[in-house]
């Protein structure tokens, strides 16, 4: 068995709500003869945290320890059993968990993946997620990831990570929201990636006032990415 990042669950602080079984597509959370969560099989959990934001009493964490590596195959064949095989699409491929592969490439030749935690998209975490608490926060510009071909290495790896397109979204609420996490999550560090291009510069602007309106202290340091995917300024 190896250390690695698997769901916690706190029998007492659990009131049977049910809500994390459904959040977990990959069918590792059940609800157990005394109405409280359980984790079915270590090896059905990725590791990823989906089920955190869901949890009213906070309940669960992921902690790091030995256990079972997570295994795509079983788990699909065990979400085909209970859920049918249309919800085997939902199950998460993992961020490289369960495997011995290299900090460089896997076995397949691919980069693994340093993402560490689910949702990512602004709109959609949560600020009292226990995984944003003294992390290193990372808030991206959509296509900051796409640009930079070894975006999750030089940028994502250590990192939670929040996503936002300044140009796009509905960002009326964003500036609000960011704040309300740097005053519960109170992280370690604030990194902005972002793109050349004029329209990532309203991410700054937004990060600027959050910390202002969260009346935090915290440093914000910058990654800009060119078009060619090559940082071209890091403060």
């Amino acid at each position: 068995m190896a250390t690695r990042k698997i769901i916690e669950i706190d029998r007492d602080l659990c009131d049977g709500c049910g809500l994390c079984t459904t959040a977990c597509a990959e069918g590792a959370l059940a609800l157990d003869g005394e109405n409280k969560a359980v984790l079915v099989r270590e090896l059905y959990c990725d590791g990823m945290g989906a089920c955190l934001d869901v949890c009213p009493t906070g309940a669960l964490t992921i902690v790091e320890r030995e256990g079972e590596a997570y295994d795509v195959e079983a788990t699909r064949e065990h979400v085909a059993n209970v859920r049918g095989p249309e919800a085997v699409a939902a199950v998460h491929a993992g961020p490289g968990a369960g495997t011995e592969e290299s900090a460089g490439q896997t076995e397949s030749g691919t980069a693994p993946s340093e993402l560490s935690q689910w949702p990512i998209q602004l709109h959609l975490i949560t600020p009292q997620a226990p995984y944003f608490k003294g992390a290193d926060l990372l808030i991206a510009a959509d296509c900051t990831a796409f640009a930079r071909g070894s975006f999750h290495a030089d940028l994502l790896k250590g990192r939670k990570l929040v996503v936002a397109c300044p140009k796009l979204d509905d960002t009326g609420p964003y500036a609000e929201k960011l704040a309300e996490l740097l005053r519960v999550a109170q992280p370690k560090s604030l990194t902005v990636a972002m793109m050349t291009v004029p329209c990532c510069s309203g991410l700054q602007r937004i990060v600027e006032q959050a910390v202002e309106q969260s009346g935090t202290e915290l440093p914000i340091r910058t990654a800009i990415v060119g078009l060619d995917g090559e940082i071209v300024l890091e403060t």
